[in-house]
């Protein structure tokens, strides 16, 4: 086991690691404040885990919450259903939630806990590629509105992340190739010898090679600890970690929540920022190519789905998170490995872009 610490003073926190931590309890138990538990999961992962999850737990009081599996569900109708089994069952503001699932679910578990009586502890057990080495790290926590994904939300850190690589074993492959897409973004915003290694070794991560998916997990979580620790709330250089996401928004908000994974969006998103950086004349062709070739190596889209229009990406640029006083921010590259935040890109040529992304999109690929 690999222990990493994300620093934030007093609400600094570890995370775990490794191969089948949910035999070692204490990596779970030393994080609960109370006999009170309450397990949030869905119904893919509840058959996968629960019953470990709940054997590891028999000396306290625990809830469970099963959601629906998917973005789609991501909404507040289905976080109120934490709160009503928080509710019913009398939980007190020393409860932990502990989240049992993908991003979707520690989203919403963690906004659960930075909201249920004015915030309680929550605990990361990430379960896909994706939520093991982005979203259960940093304390970013919300739900999607129709309008805008991850517009309602709150920062609230857990008091623990606990990775177990065996839970990789059980994805599809299309889970796999978008998780991924977070940890190609790590090498590509701001670690070019990671980028290299990446490249030689994306076969063997795709087909799950455990020596390397948990180096791939435990360097992207040290960028990552590394970031959130220097800029907590996205006050400057965490919103590198943006990188392909102002675009891949757009693409999740329009094409309907769940329709394309997070991180195939964020994949196109990636290879969409590659040519805007190249536009800027900041990245080569060849930069071009090479960002579009391990994205593709690990089946990942590289463009827009056909079935957009310039002006509904634009739309929804507009309202994304990272705007500031009306004017779009966008995370693209000086080089690779070298992320820059920058609010001069020219109308005219992000609709270039975007329209030659357009013109070559798959449509309906999900």
């Amino acid at each position: 086991m690999q222990t990493l610490h994300v620093e934030l003073g007093d609400r600094s926190y570890p995370i775990h690691i490794g191969a089948d931590l949910l035999q070692n309890t204490k990596l779970l138990t030393a994080h609960i404040k109370s006999r009170q538990v309450c397990i949030v999961t869905n119904d893919t992962v509840a058959p996968l885990y629960l019953p470990a999850i709940q054997s590891a737990l028999t000396e306290y009081d625990v809830s469970v919450v099963i959601l629906p599996d998917g973005e789609a569900h991501k909404h507040w109708q289905t976080l109120n259903r934490i709160f009503d089994q928080l509710l019913a069952d009398r939980h007190n503001r020393n409860t932990t939630l502990v989240a049992l699932g993908g991003g979707v679910v520690g989203d919403m578990t963690g906004f659960a806990a930075a909201s249920y009586q004015r915030s309680v502890n929550f605990i990361q057990i990430p379960t896909t590629l994706l939520s093991q080495v982005d979203s259960s790290v940093g304390g970013k926590t919300g739900i999607n509105h129709p309008l805008g994904k991850n517009m309602i939300g709150a920062f609230h850190q857990p008091k623990a992340v606990l990775i177990d690589t065996l839970m990789l074993t059980s994805l599809p492959a299309r889970e796999v190739s978008a998780g991924l897409a977070e940890v190609i973004k790590y090498g590509l915003l701001g670690d070019a010898e990671f980028l290299t290694w990446l490249t030689d070794h994306m076969d063997r991560l795709m087909a799950l090679e455990h020596s390397d998916l948990a180096y791939a997990i435990a360097r992207s979580c040290e960028t990552k600890a590394r970031i959130v620790a220097a800029d907590e709330r996205e006050g400057g250089m965490r919103a590198l970690l943006n990188l392909g996401h102002t675009f891949g928004h757009a693409i999740e908000t329009q094409m309907g929540y769940g329709t394309w994974l997070h991180g195939e969006a964020v994949g196109a998103g990636m290879a969409i920022a590659a040519e805007l950086s190249q536009a800027m004349g900041w990245l080569s062709s060849r930069d071009v190519t090479q960002v579009r070739d391990i994205l593709q190596r690990a089946a990942l889209p590289v463009d827009a789905p056909d079935t957009m229009t310039v002006d509904q990406f634009i739309g929804h640029m507009q309202v994304d998170k990272k705007v500031l006083t009306g004017r779009m921010r966008f995370v693209l590259l000086r080089a690779l490995g070298q992320a820059v935040i920058t609010e001069d890109v020219p109308d005219a040529m992000l609709r270039e872009v975007l329209a030659n992304s357009i013109a070559r999109g798959v449509a309906g690929r999900r």
